[in-house]
């Protein structure tokens, strides 16, 4: 909920969206899904101290939940690094906790239990060391951790005891105790003093901090999801303009592109009021986070960014993405997992319709393209079914994501642009600061559009798959050809149409109903109809002025639909994310099943190669990366990574003049994707030489 996750490089060429590595599925977390929750947590008061030459983590909270049935037990999860030192009834009396690490909770029992609908406070104190991602609550990935560098304690790190993630909403006052150098960011009205609060204060016979503290106070008092805290030494960069406040905390190796992205974040943060209406705040911190955890993060107030995310050219993509989450995250989020898709879907929308505004169409079609593999890389369930997923999987990230995503763009074509504007903002603002489900949602797009639209959201919401179109016509002359194009409406009405095209539309789903436009290009102008497609076989008529050459169906792709283009995207997909858990062998099935698809794609080829460089399997690998350069190059960059990376492979072979050709290669096709020439000139200069976590290319 409060991660920005994103699929590995983009199977469109998009380089700079290369970045996030798999999450591997929990099963308790599948077991855990559906469960229906039995409390909910309603404010937190922590304090909490970092003493990061330890990687330690000092804490208490006082948390005040209310039962949603009779409760004996109060469940919540932490840290499995976090160590419960005691917990506190409401008297101040030592209660029972129990540490399960399976599922990283700690349970409480409440010895005259909690009638439904009561409310009480259990103080945690606990403690620990955050250093690396063995035992955290998402497999493999880091989300809480203290050091010297940068600390940062993201919500999902469940850094303190949570209740039902991403879901119940809450408020909170957080203490932070640092180093007094150190700057931290949270969410909520902020002030600062010196030392730390009395609550943690002596209370570690274990810390070892030297040198004077600082403490930041963090309060939020509207219920969202104020979880995340990042610590460190930041240069802050504002900009204040149109009532908007944004403060860009970089690292001094980024200090050059912290008043770009300030603009940047102002202009999409502007944008995005106009689209939605007001957001919860009008403060924004952009934050960067360290390369060895998510590439972004939210909290209200808080937009997160990876250093690798950070470049001269602003990633205003993913940025847009993190900033759009103030609308669709902290202020509407969903009413259970099922939900989901209201937030990181209407986000990655969000993100599409900011590149419409900042790039045109063209850039607009992009995004919806690299959507469209995203929402189909893993249809096997219903999205209004995902509650039953893990929601760290990539599946259940491609279906809130990706399919959400997509839905938003296909309805906006059903109901017309007018009808989904005022769709979009009015739900914006009427659930403002609190959680929706998807039919609050279907009811407000029913009103703007003034029809029904249950066929709409049933048919993507709870069925899976895509058509994949395919067009049987002939084409009947009934009067004259005219060479010239019609110039007026006028004279158009006055000319009898020369051909007339009887066709017929045919997909596999028979319950299948979407209007799709025909595009007939003829000898003369081009000639467009819309078609309600119903069913598995939906026949037309097209009569046209000139000698039809060419149909296309959905050519603006206001449909999700299969293909044999989207499906080598997809398997293409799959198996990139198979290669970041390690899984190689599965992850060549993948590429292997893209080439039975299409024998000529040089993604398929390259990504194939990064297999064997990856196993050390040279002459493979080389072999690879010949077959990307004469496949299709789609897309263009797969050109000039071939040449760096056989230039690389020379280099480990001991063959330092070939590799000189691959990188003049390289340099002569001026594409400089994620770099490229600085690479090729970089290993001009010095011979390429192997080091451990090296990855191949993009």
């Amino acid at each position: 909920m409060q991660l920005v996750f994103r699929r590995p490089a983009s199977v469109r060429s998009r380089g700079v969206l290369a970045l996030l590595a798999l999450i591997c599925a929990l099963p308790w977390q599948q077991a855990r899904a559906a469960e229906k929750p039995r409390l909910r947590v309603d404010d937190y008061q922590i304090d909490a101290e970092l003493v990061p030459s330890k990687h330690q983590l000092v804490g208490r909270a006082e948390v005040k939940f209310t039962a949603l049935e009779d409760l004996s037990v109060a469940v919540f999860e932490l840290h499995n690094d976090l160590r419960p030192t005691r917990v506190l009834d409401a008297a101040g009396k030592t209660l029972s906790a129990e540490r399960v690490t399976q599922d990283s909770t700690v349970r409480v029992a409440l010895p005259a239990g909690l009638s439904k609908d009561a409310s009480t406070t259990l103080t945690f104190e606990y403690a620990g060391t955050l250093e690396n991602a063995d035992n955290g609550p998402v497999s493999g990935l880091k989300l809480a951790y203290v050091g010297d560098e940068t600390s940062y304690l993201l919500y999902a790190g469940r850094w303190f005891p949570v209740s039902n993630y991403g879901i119940n909403r809450f408020t909170a006052t957080m203490h932070i105790t640092v180093p007094a150098h150190w700057v931290v960011i949270g969410s909520g009205a902020e002030s600062a003093g010196s030392g730390a609060p009395p609550a943690v204060r002596g209370r570690a016979a274990q810390r070892s901090q030297s040198g004077p503290q600082k403490t930041y106070t963090f309060t939020w008092n509207k219920q969202s999801f104020p979880g995340t805290i990042i610590a460190g030494q930041f240069l802050e960069t504002t900009n204040k303009s149109g009532g908007l406040n944004v403060s860009v905390y970089f690292k001094p190796t980024h200090k050059e592109q912290a008043s770009e992205y300030a603009d940047t974040a102002a202009r999409e943060f502007e944008y995005f009021s106009g689209q939605y209406g007001p957001p919860l705040s009008t403060n924004l911190k952009v934050v960067e986070l360290p390369d060895d955890t998510v590439p972004a993060a939210w909290a209200p107030e808080v937009a997160a960014l990876a250093s690798r995310a950070i470049t001269g050219k602003v990633n205003y993509r993913l940025l847009a993405n993190t900033i759009s989450r103030q609308w669709w995250g902290a202020s509407v989020s969903p009413v259970t997992r099922d939900d989901w898709w209201l937030s990181d879907g209407f986000a990655r929308y969000s993100e599409a319709r900011y590149v419409e505004s900042a790039a045109g169409s063209a850039g607009y079609q992009e995004a919806i393209k690299d959507i469209e593999v995203g929402a189909l890389a893993y249809d096997t369930v219903p999205l209004a079914s995902i509650g039953k997923m893990d929601p760290f999987s990539p599946e259940f990230q491609s279906l809130a994501t990706d399919k959400g995503a997509e839905i938003l763009h296909m309805l906006r074509w059903v109901i017309g642009d007018s009808a989904f504007e005022n769709t979009m903002r009015v739900f914006a603002v009427k659930n403002a600061g609190k959680p929706a489900r998807v039919s609050d949602f279907q009811k407000e797009a029913e009103g703007h559009a003034g029809q029904q639209l249950t066929w709409f959201f049933s048919q993507w919401l709870n069925s899976t798959g895509a058509p994949e179109f395919k067009n049987k016509y002939t084409v009947f002359r009934i009067g004259q050809e005219k060479e010239a194009p019609v110039k007026t409406a006028a004279a158009k009405s006055e000319r009898k149409p020369g051909f007339r095209i009887v066709g017929q539309i045919n997909q596999d789903l028979d319950l299948f109903r979407m209007p799709v436009d025909l595009k007939v290009d003829t000898d003369g102008q081009t000639e467009e109809k819309r078609i309600d497609v119903v069913g598995t076989d939906s026949p037309y008529t097209i009569e046209t002025y000139g000698r039809p050459r060419r149909i296309v169906i959905d050519p603006n792709d206001h449909v999700l639909k299969n293909s044999p283009d989207v499906k080598v995207r997809t398997a293409i997909l799959r198996g990139q994310q198979l290669v970041q858990t390690g899984d190689l062998a599965e992850a060549l099935k993948q590429f292997q099943q893209a080439l039975e698809n299409n024998r000529n794609s040089s993604l398929a080829h390259y990504r194939i190669a990064e297999v064997f460089f990856l196993q050390h399997n040279y002459q493979a690998a080389a072999n690879e990366y010949r077959e990307a350069e004469n496949g299709d190059l789609d897309p263009k960059w797969t050109e000039v990574w071939s040449y760096i990376q056989l230039g690389k492979i020379f280099d480990l072979t001991g063959q330092r003049e070939r590799a000189l050709g691959e990188y003049r290669k390289a340099l002569q096709t001026n594409d400089n994707t994620k770099g490229a020439l600085g690479e090729a000139r970089k290993y001009m200069s010095a011979p390429y030489q192997q080091k451990s976590g090296d990855q191949p290319g993009l």
